[in-house]
């Protein structure tokens, strides 16, 4: 049905193969997504100014401009999740990744039941209303310190009333501690709330993660008063400072 339709999710696949293009479009077509696809950074902002888009799905080693540096440049323009392909020995390039710009990682050869639970997950978590929860009109806001947490509109307020942008792997690790406070979670837990494959991400991926919110809600973010670390045991969020 065309309403129906309009709700679709529209991905935008990064990729320089054609191939792995098509096959993606083709999975992506059936179930329940609309896919436009592009073969590097060129492609892919003509795309955007012309089409609404919901997701980038990048592949890491893209020739040309790298999938790196073509998921900052996206993060610069647009509020979109953005999903990086990569291979068996980019343990390095995802710590990178999570540092400046993406929001997963899904490693080739992937699983194609895991790839499209996983960029639902995403979707859901993004506010993607053809993807959202019932539930979620009656949420509201959490305050922490002098923060806000808006869970509607999914925003940070900082304490001089302007939004923090946040990415979407953090706001869903914001928001996961904001719902057990004053509480040590261990990393284990938090990887697995934010959806990983714990086989294939190193511990270092939540302290990244750690480190970029501590940049956005600490004020010496070497002295955390929120976001503290349990050595050995994990992470507690103090909600009052």
């Amino acid at each position: 049905m065309p309403s129906a339709e309009v709700t679709r999710p529209v991905i935008v696949i990064v990729d320089d193969d054609p191939n792995l293009r098509g096959s993606l479009a083709t999975l992506l077509e059936a179930n329940g997504f609309s896919s436009l696809t592009a073969q590097g950074s060129v492609e892919f902002f003509t795309l955007a100014e012309k089409h609404p888009i919901d997701l980038a799905l990048v592949d890491l080693r893209l020739n040309g401009e790298s999938g790196l540096a073509l998921s900052i440049r996206i993060r610069e323009h647009h509020r979109i999740p953005i999903v990086m392909l990569t291979g068996q020995g980019d343990e390095t390039d995802r710590i990178i990744g999570l540092e400046s710009s993406a929001d997963d990682f899904i490693m080739k050869p992937f699983n194609p039941r895991e790839l499209l639970a996983r960029l639902r997950a995403i979707l859901r978590r993004s506010g993607h209303p053809a993807l959202a929860t019932p539930d979620r009109s009656a949420r509201q806001s959490k305050h922490f310190g002098r923060f806000k947490l808006n869970l509607n509109r999914r925003e940070l307020i900082g304490p001089d009333g302007t939004e923090i942008s946040l990415t979407n792997a953090e706001y869903r690790l914001l928001e996961y501690f904001l719902h057990h406070p004053d509480r040590v979670i261990p990393r284990a837990e938090l990887m697995a709330e934010l959806g990983n494959d714990l086989s294939f991400y190193m511990d270092r991926t939540i302290d990244v993660l750690i480190l970029r919110l501590r940049r956005k809600i600490e004020q010496v973010p070497s002295k955390p008063v929120h976001l503290q670390t349990r050595r050995g045991q994990g992470y507690i969020f103090v909600e009052t400072s």
